[in-house]
């Protein structure tokens, strides 16, 4: 059970890519696709991205070479189309500032290109010669990720700080998104370090079984319907962002 190409390890694989076109599916029903429009594209390419990454492995006459090419592109494109998808949560999160909630989109996106273009070149000049491709791609993955969490850390932590509300659909999705940015540090870490041994691939099972779990909470955040809950109007004093959003509108009118 716990071997590559076990029964197990092709049910993990292959669940979250239908799990996530199935969602795919019902946000454009539900009509969240246009509310969240980078996190359906985000669903959208996992499934197929993920269903083409299977294929590339399990059909014997693809090479291991045209695998790690593959997956060394996925994981770029993955983690640009992330960066986005954070840039879109702090829209929404300062809705209510929609300057501001410009400005963090188009910073956080541009902070993602940059470093993706860096981090790749990073890789391809620090690995080592006779593998260096699975070395790129996982100095990448390991670059890419220590970036992601460190947003996500400073989503939470700037929500916290003034005092902003949480979105159900938004929080799940950002949630999700904190726990696989956490668990692919972890795993590019001890993959980088051959921390296993031979066993690496019960790191992998470990990998597949968190995104698993992830694109569960979407599911429950995005689709299952909020309790309604009465709350009385609470009047809230200016803070800094009211200050920054106003004195940016001022700049941009000028």
């Amino acid at each position: 059970m716990w071997r590559p190409h076990s029964i197990l390890w092709h049910g993990l694989w292959v669940a979250p890519c239908v799990l996530l076109a199935l969602l795919a599916l019902l946000m454009s029903r539900r009509g969240l696709h246009r509310d969240f429009p980078a996190f359906f594209g985000y669903a959208v390419f996992e499934a197929m991205g993920g269903g083409i990454l299977y294929a590339t492995d399990n059909i014997p006459s693809v090479s291991p070479t045209t695998y790690w090419w593959t997956y060394l592109s996925f994981l770029v494109i993955e983690a640009f189309i992330k960066f986005i998808v954070i840039g879109e949560v702090f829209t929404h999160l300062l809705r209510e500032y929609p300057s501001l909630g410009r400005l963090a989109k188009i910073l956080i996106s541009g902070v993602g290109i940059a470093l993706i273009f860096t981090a790749t070149i990073i890789a391809a000049y620090a690995a080592p010669a006779a593998f260096w491709l699975i070395s790129a791609t996982r100095i990448l993955g390991r670059s890419v990720s220590v970036v992601q969490c460190g947003l996500i850390l400073f989503l939470f932590v700037f929500v916290t700080h003034f005092h902003l509300k949480w979105e159900r659909a938004v929080y799940g999705i950002t949630l999700g998104f904190g726990i696989v940015a956490g668990f692919y540090l972890a795993y590019w870490a001890l993959m980088a370090e051959w921390a296993f041994g031979q066993k690496t691939y019960l790191l992998d099972f470990l990998n597949m079984g968190t995104y698993l779990v992830c694109v569960l909470i979407w599911f429950y955040y995005l689709l299952v319907p909020q309790k309604s809950v009465t709350t009385s109007a609470v009047f809230l004093p200016e803070n800094n962002l009211d200050i920054w959003n106003r004195e940016l509108e001022r700049l941009l009118q000028q």
